[in-house]
């Protein structure tokens, strides 16, 4: 397969234009805001409902559900957490962990995502909280093709929120989400 330099630098762009803006140079570091504790709220244990889409960018509209928990765990004084998501349903086992990383310099955070079955770190979504919601974007490919990759966490409360995923395989003019995830606190 012939690389094609124009079509990454497009598909580089399109990411770029996509990650939320944190205010750049002209705003002045001032303007930055220091996110390194915008997971505090999901520290502690959740009880998941996920639904999966089983074949994505196929046009299939044949959806996995899954009941679990979800351990988050702080790690260096809230600049990073470790998730351990296990889930189980008609279509089979999930167990991901996820390491989220925060950048004091870029003020965004990296959500790094392993499968027990792959043993290794996917391409890590970078980005950040505004106004109680968080947008993560990367560039990966799947099945051949080079997708974007959002994912959005919503509806924060004390006592749940709500995870999407979706591939967009258009440079992000269209949108196909294959992840839902609504976390509800635990009790102690």
């Amino acid at each position: 397969m012939r690389h094609d330099p124009g079509a990454s630098l497009a598909i580089a762009t399109v990411v770029l234009l996509l990650l939320p803006n944190t205010g750049g140079a002209a705003a002045g570091a001032g303007a930055l805001r220091d996110g390194q504790h915008d997971f505090d709220f999901e520290i502690g244990t959740w009880k998941t409902h996920v639904s999966r889409l089983l074949h994505p960018l196929t046009g299939s509209n044949l959806w996995g559900q899954y009941d679990g928990t979800s351990v988050v765990r702080k790690v260096w004084n809230g600049r990073a957490n470790l998730v351990e998501l296990e889930a189980d349903g008609p279509a089979g086992h999930l167990e991901l962990a996820s390491f989220r990383l925060y950048n004091p310099e870029a003020h965004q955070w990296s959500l790094n995502v392993a499968s027990s079955r792959g043993g290794s770190f996917g391409v890590p979504t970078i980005g950040e909280f505004k106004n109680g919601r968080g947008e993560f974007y990367d560039q990966e490919t799947f099945n051949g093709r080079a997708i974007l990759v959002r994912f959005v966490i919503s509806a924060i409360t004390a006592n749940s929120c709500h995870f999407e995923q979706a591939f967009s395989a258009d440079g992000g003019k269209t949108w196909e989400v294959n992840w839902i995830a609504d976390d509800t606190r635990v009790k102690d």
